[in-house]
């Protein structure tokens, strides 16, 4: 693997930051949902982030990582991440996860906002991958 800064794409450094964000919303929530919401559901602990949430963030970080070095194969690294964090959520999370949460509006929006943000690092990331660029006119 070839890794140079300069060597990320537009839209490599776009889907990154995409992901940063999605993430800093994630990380909030889940820590939130850990403390001030403990005990609502088997989801809702320091241990349940503990096990669960922060090998996700690892990952997350190391992706985040690839896209911002630049390092070859990225893309296609950020969109198989994204992809799959779709599926998981649209088949596991929003069904079970939060289900059993007993959610509440701020649970819905960070929800959608979370799934959206990865659509959105896809959707670069699939551009990219493609070859293609996003045109100014």
């Amino acid at each position: 693997m070839d890794i140079n800064a300069s060597d990320a794409t537009t839209l490599e450094l776009h889907a990154a930051w995409v992901l940063v964000a999605a993430y800093i919303l994630s990380l909030t929530y889940e820590v939130w949902r850990a403390t001030a919401k403990a005990g609502t559901s088997r989801h809702d602990s320091m241990r349940a982030f503990v096990t669960q949430g922060v090998p996700l963030y690892l990952a997350a970080a190391v992706v985040i990582g690839l896209l911002f070095a630049g390092v070859s194969g990225a893309a296609w690294i950020g969109l198989v991440f994204s992809v799959l964090l779709i599926l998981v959520s649209t088949l596991y999370y929003n069904p079970t996860v939060l289900m059993e949460r007993q959610p509440r509006m701020v649970d819905w929006v960070e929800d959608i906002a979370y799934t959206g943000l990865h659509f959105v690092a896809a959707a670069l990331l699939a551009y990219e991958v493609a070859g293609r660029a996003l045109g100014t006119g």
